[in-house]
């Protein structure tokens, strides 16, 4: 049971790096596809003046897709690997992050 309550610490610096590593692809990912919707390098921010709210909220949906889907692959690989290596899921029974 003391390896159960644990792992979860054991895990953190696994789940850091693989999110790190996902917001980065993520990132990638982002530019990537908002180059093939809007055939443009740079995507609008919020604060872009010259942008309507059309393309900015665009914009963050799109990236807020890309980045959640990002870190939960990451997430679900980290703890699949967990599991493979200790035999524990690294997390409660029910409920995720947060």
């Amino acid at each position: 049971m003391a390896k159960k309550r644990k792992l979860p610490l054991v895990y953190q610096p696994v789940g850091f790096a693989l999110g790190w590593a996902s917001g980065a692809l993520a990132g990638l990912a982002f530019r990537k596809a908002w180059k093939a919707i809007r055939h443009e390098d740079d995507a609008p921010d919020a604060l872009d003046r010259d942008r309507g709210w059309g393309e900015v909220l665009l914009a963050a949906a799109v990236q807020g897709a890309i980045f959640a889907a990002a870190r939960s692959a990451a997430d679900r690989t980290g703890a699949k690997a967990i599991e493979r290596s200790t035999g524990v899921w690294p997390a409660k029974e029910k409920g995720g992050r947060d």
